[in-house]
């Protein structure tokens, strides 16, 4: 069995003293360090959760704003489109219009050159008329005579006609 005798009491002793010392030394500060420790921890973890879900907040912020931002711009890129596209339209109608106004501008011009050569084809065959006429009165010759001067007289008309054309 045990015996008890003043060793073991003694043992005991500076046992639940060195326990109280330590105690008194080491643990409550090893302990209070830990709950520090324990307690930073957390509140590094809450301010990293926090930290986290503001920064979620933020790209969600920034997404929709990227989003805004391209339909924007998407919008001006179609604008753009469209409004190009109405001007090239105009371009080609007004070039078209003109192009309409410079046929009509040429037609009135060779219809008035025109009608001048007739003018001055119509002048010269009444002159060139008269001339054969008076020729064929003061000469009053006879059939054959006649004949040849009025074929020399068309085929002058032809050189001159032909001439005045040119």
């Amino acid at each position: 069995m045990i015996e008890i005798n003043a060793t073991i009491i003694a043992q005991i002793i500076n046992f639940l003293i060195l326990v109280i010392i330590l105690r008194a030394v080491a643990y409550k500060p090893v302990a209070r360090l830990l709950q520090q420790r324990s307690d930073k921890i957390r509140q590094d973890m809450e301010k990293a959760e926090f930290d986290k879900k503001m920064a979620e907040e933020t790209l969600e912020q920034y997404k929709l704003q990227l989003s805004d931002a391209n339909k924007k711009a998407q919008e001006i890129v179609n604008q753009a489109t469209i409004t190009a596209r109405q001007e090239h339209d105009a371009a080609v109608e007004e070039t078209r219009r003109e192009i309409e106004r410079m046929k009509a501008t040429a037609q009135a011009e060779i219809e008035s050159e025109r009608n001048r050569a007739f003018d001055g084809m119509k002048s010269q065959i009444v002159l060139l008329s008269l001339a054969a006429a008076g020729k064929v009165v003061a000469k009053n010759i006879d059939t054959k005579e006649n004949d040849k001067l009025v074929n020399d007289f068309i085929a002058g008309l032809n050189k001159e006609m032909f001439a005045d054309l040119k």
